[in-house]
């Protein structure tokens, strides 16, 4: 019997068998000698059992011979996707490190030109709790810079009154320049302010989340409905202006609202509206249907499946629209200029009514509507600087402190009922 091991095979002399052995031969070479450039001579000419030359398949540019390129093409894809899923989530990191940088330092810029207005207002009183602070609970007022005796004085027009008053017997005052607005405070926009973000928010929430339970629970998937879904996402897209305008047009002159807390909450509650609507409806649709379909197998109607189930459990994401409502509405300004907003108004809304009624019809002051006023409509100086970056201050805690309050309540009740 003969020894397998010391048998040779000689194949046929085929010429492209010879010449993809010769090149598969270049490879292991390569692979084995680590650079030894014999290899690729070989894989350039190679030789075939039968002791022919065969031109081996020209390699491509960069000189190295396909079925390398073909055995190396997975390791370097693989390096190029390790590469690429390694860095994807460092520039999104970086990304959002930026975005949250530049936002700290805005806040921290209007932070540090603004605290000088809220700090330098404090004033002693002879009751509890014996200290005021008059830029939060001021009215607007006209600051008199002047010089008297040789001396230099800032004063609030209600303060340079009263030292004429007291001091007639002094030379008039020289030098006496005035300044808008850069002297007082801004309680009636503060209150305006809330006033107005919390009704719009009301009245939005109201239809916005009507609306929603509408279109996710009872409405059929028809041309109609989507015809529907498409306004609402266009309306989403309109310039604020154009619904002060709108606002301005229907309830100010048309319904005779006037400038009004009314005309303002109906006008902004419309241009929150898709917001709420798009939100409320995807929380509702969150909801497992089975929560829909145990109710009604229990016997309760279709709306009692809704009001007992699904509306508790969607909650936290109804509040959630919620909170966007409310970066919505409280940064407006031309809708409020339109419908609800004075550039000065002494009274607030509930004093001198002639019947309860005409709370609703009072016209009010507003943060947004004020910062516009002082920062285009006035000569600009270091002292309505002052009051431009401390009045935005408080409307940025304002903010926050009404955003905070609902994403408390909404972690409550996400932890109630999820």
């Amino acid at each position: 019997m003969s020894n397998p091991e010391s048998e040779t095979f000689v194949l046929p002399c085929f010429p492209g068998i010879a010449n993809a052995i010769a090149t598969a031969s270049a490879v292991v070479t390569e692979n084995v000698n680590a650079g030894c450039r014999t290899g690729w001579a070989a894989a350039a000419t190679g030789i075939s059992p039968c002791g022919e030359e065969v031109e081996a398949t020209p390699a491509a540019d960069t000189g190295t011979p396909a079925v390398a390129r073909s055995l190396f093409a997975p390791l370097a894809t693989s390096l190029r996707t390790r590469l690429v899923t390694r860095l994807i989530p460092v520039g999104l990191r970086v990304g959002t490190y930026a975005i949250l940088l530049c936002g700290a330092l805005i806040l921290g810029f209007i932070a540090v030109k603004g605290a000088g207005a809220i700090t330098g207002s404090f004033r002693t009183t002879d009751t509890f709790p014996w200290f005021t602070n008059t830029f939060l609970t001021g009215k607007p007022e006209t600051l008199h810079t002047f010089t008297q005796q040789g001396q230099c004085f800032e004063m609030s027009d209600s303060d340079y009154r009263r030292h004429l008053q007291v001091n007639a017997a002094l030379p008039p005052p020289a030098d006496d320049q005035t300044h808008a607005y850069a002297a007082g405070g801004i309680f009636p926009c503060i209150v305006g302010t809330l006033l107005l973000t919390l009704g719009a928010m009301a009245l939005a929430l109201l239809f916005g989340i009507g609306s929603a339970i509408y279109l996710a629970e009872y409405a059929k998937d028809g041309r109609a409905t989507r015809l529907v879904r498409l306004a609402i996402l266009n309306l989403a897209g309109v310039p604020s202006i154009v619904f002060g305008l709108f606002g301005f047009g229907l309830f100010v002159t048309f319904f005779g609202w006037n400038v009004s807390l009314l005309a303002g909450w109906c006008t902004l509650a419309i241009m929150a509206l898709p917001v709420v609507i798009t939100a409320s409806e995807e929380a509702l649709r969150a909801v497992p249907q089975g929560e829909r379909e145990g109710a009604l197998a229990l016997g309760a109607t279709h709306w009692q499946a809704i009001w007992k189930n699904v509306l508790p459990r969607a909650l936290p994401g109804l509040l959630t629209s919620s909170i966007l409502t409310i970066a919505r509405i409280a940064g407006e300004t031309a809708p409020v200029m339109f419908t609800a907003a004075y550039v000065i108004r002494d009274k607030l809304p509930w004093e001198d009514l002639a019947r309860p009624g005409d709370f609703f019809f009072q016209g009010v002051m507003a943060l947004p509507y004020h910062i516009y006023v002082i920062s285009s409509k006035i000569p600009q100086d270091i002292y309505s600087e002052k009051a431009q970056y401390g009045t935005a201050l408080v409307f940025l805690l304002l903010v926050m402190t009404i955003a905070s309050a609902a994403i408390h309540m909404r972690n409550k009740l996400r932890k109630q009922y999820l």
